[in-house]
């Protein structure tokens, strides 16, 4: 192990063993542009109000666009669009004309339609400012899934499956709980 003290550690090492699953936040800004993010930072606070977390860059022009029209699209991604997170993660200007979306009436954001299993429409009803990120605390006002398909994991700094996950897991490669 390495010992990374101090109070400016560069704590991606820590937070790259803590795989999750990855999501795109999606939003309108006061001009109807879409704009988006790829985002694993990202919890539940409450489930009644039904209300989640998710911490993204400050000075992106995402943020702005959530911060100014109170709402966002989450779309949690699936174990086949890596694409679709490694486009939304480049900050390419061209994101939302090379992949597929959609804006359905009383959406938060745009709704990906092929790359997500599952999406959320939210209200943004907090925010708190740390470092170089910002919290942006949401209340779900809807939300879809399909069930058929498995959510795409990341850690370490590389994609994972969570099918291959759960097959590891039944051959008793890996385990689980204690």
């Amino acid at each position: 192990m390495t010992d990374r003290a101090g109070v400016d550690a560069d704590i991606r090492p820590l937070m790259g063993g803590f795989p999750s699953g990855v999501s795109v936040v999606t939003a309108l800004d006061a001009d109807g542009r879409p704009w988006g993010m790829t985002c694993t930072s990202l919890a539940s606070v409450a489930l009644s109000p039904p209300t989640l977390v998710v911490c993204l860059r400050t000075g992106s022009p995402t943020t702005a666009g959530v911060l100014r029209s109170g709402q966002l699209a989450l779309n949690l991604l699936h174990e086949g669009a890596q694409e679709v997170s490694d486009l939304f993660a480049s900050g390419d200007p061209r994101r939302f004309a090379r992949c597929e979306w959609r804006l359905p009436l009383g959406a938060g954001g745009p709704h990906l339609t092929r790359a997500a299993h599952a999406v959320a429409d939210c209200a943004v009803v907090g925010t708190r400012e740390v470092g170089d990120h910002t919290a942006v605390f949401v209340r779900v006002r809807g939300f879809t899934c399909e069930e058929s398909v498995q959510p795409l994991l990341y850690g370490r700094r590389r994609y994972g499956s969570w099918s291959r996950a759960v097959a590891v897991v039944r051959e008793g490669v890996g385990h689980v709980g204690s």
